[in-house]
């Protein structure tokens, strides 16, 4: 978590980058760009799916409602919030000529969707009142 919040200022400032190392590339870099953009396709997907639950699903229970759109858009707010962090500190590591960052996010963000996909099998197999 440290180094996230050290990271935060390299998201306003990428200029700042160039300064680091030698220039990789450009297909790294772009190819780390294109990373960055499926990771916020993703992020707007999870939050449009949490709005979707909100808004499509009046008759879900309230609980089970609030409690499966926070989900979703909880995990939208952080994978969008990860997207940049992860594309910074990939940059400076090609910059560096250092190994890529690694990430436990991925594995998180898919316990998270699989948890809501199975909350949602429940829902509908028992039925929206519950």
């Amino acid at each position: 978590m440290i180094g996230f919040a050290r990271n935060v200022r390299w998201w306003f400032v990428p200029e700042e980058v160039r300064r680091e190392g030698e220039t990789p590339d450009y297909r790294f870099s772009l190819a780390n760009e294109r990373t960055f953009l499926a990771w916020l396709r993703t992020a707007l997907a999870l939050i449009g799916g949490g709005f979707a639950v909100d808004q499509f699903l009046p008759d879900l229970r309230w609980g089970w409602r609030v409690g499966l759109a926070l989900a979703l858009l909880g995990a939208g707010v952080l994978c969008a919030l990860r997207a940049v962090d992860h594309w910074i500190r990939c940059e400076r590591a090609m910059r560096r000529g250092e190994d890529l960052p690694v990430s436990r996010f991925p594995a998180l963000l898919s316990v998270v969707v699989a948890a809501v996909a199975v909350a949602m099998v429940v829902v509908v197999l028992v039925g929206w009142e519950g």
